[in-house]
């Protein structure tokens, strides 16, 4: 029989963390571990009120499978009893794991990954007023980030992009508007957008109300998000978006992230990895994907007042990984 241990914990923020949905101090996790025959599985979650998940929620659809689970539940027989979710997803990534340690290898190698010596990841901007921002990326290049993902709502949007190109000329720009952008005239403010360089726009309008997206071309890629949780979402999205990023909180784990891996480069759609606020646990489960992707954003621990181990070594705008 497999032991296994369920912990919720609030792990506190270095900073306040402000996106155009609200500010945050601290992120509360889920933690799995699962032991069988003296190898160890661990994951972690951080669930999204957005999508009606807490901790309570995830600890209750995990408590509701543990027989399973201390009875040798399998990664296959996983995606059939728990749906898309942080539930699904720190369980997944404990079995990946747990397999992978049974198997003496690493995680990039139990799936079949090759490993690269490191990935270059955004380095995210909280919302915040234009000179705010502007010094945020300054001391963000400074400390050597070269990827800025910018979080904006639809307030300043050209004047904060235009102070942050001033102060970090030699940034690759990304943008994130959490779906709120549904006031804004959106070709035109893409194609302003356009002319300061920014590599994608992440999801402008909310998930309800992106069929706008197909109506014209796009002056620079949009990324689909809130719109795209697994790999059944992509195919009727490619009319949309140019792009997918995959999260494991949202899609349920490392084993529907590689498949949305393999759908969207199928459905010619390019591939970002994002995250949740979380720890380096978290981060380290989705390096299979990142490997893969485009466009990686997996800063969570630098926003941490703390992480935990597996400790991912983040050192000028990279992570390293050999």
């Amino acid at each position: 029989m497999r032991q296994v241990e369920i912990d919720a914990l609030r792990l506190p923020l270095a900073r306040p963390f402000a996106i155009s949905r609200g500010t945050r101090n601290a992120t509360e996790v889920v933690r799995v571990s699962i032991e069988e025959n003296g190898f160890v599985g661990w994951g972690e979650c951080t669930p999204t009120a957005h999508y009606q998940q807490s901790c309570a929620s995830v600890v209750e659809q995990l408590e509701s499978v543990r027989p399973l689970i201390a009875e040798g539940l399998s990664r296959e027989q996983l995606q059939q009893i728990l749906p898309h979710g942080s539930a699904r997803n720190v369980l997944d990534c404990a079995l990946w794991r747990l397999d992978a340690a049974q198997q003496g290898r690493s995680l990039c190698e139990y799936a079949s990954i090759p490993i690269r010596n490191s990935l270059i990841t955004a380095q995210t901007l909280g919302l915040d007023s234009v000179a705010a921002m502007a010094q945020s990326a300054a001391e963000a290049v400074a400390s050597g980030a070269k990827l800025l993902k910018i979080k904006l709502d639809a307030e300043q949007v050209i004047e904060k992009v235009a102070a942050i190109c001033q102060n970090a000329p030699n940034a690759q720009l990304i943008i994130d508007a959490n779906e709120a952008w549904a006031s804004l005239a959106l070709p035109d403010i893409l194609a302003q957008l356009s002319e300061y360089g920014i590599e994608m726009v992440e999801q402008p309008l909310p998930a309800e109300a992106d069929k706008l997206l197909a109506l014209f071309d796009h002056p620079l890629p949009v990324c689909a998000d809130e719109s795209c949780h697994t790999s059944e979402d992509i195919k009727k999205l490619s009319d949309r978006y140019d792009m997918v990023n995959i999260k494991l909180d949202k899609c349920g784990g490392l084993t529907e992230a590689l498949k949305m891996v393999e759908v969207a480069k199928a459905c010619q759609m390019r591939v970002m990895v994002g995250c949740m606020l979380g720890s380096s646990m978290a981060m380290e489960a989705a390096l299979p994907v990142a490997l893969q992707a485009e466009f990686v954003d997996l800063d969570g621990p630098l926003w941490l007042a703390a992480d935990s181990a597996p400790y991912l070594c983040y050192h000028r705008g990279q992570i390293e990984l050999q």
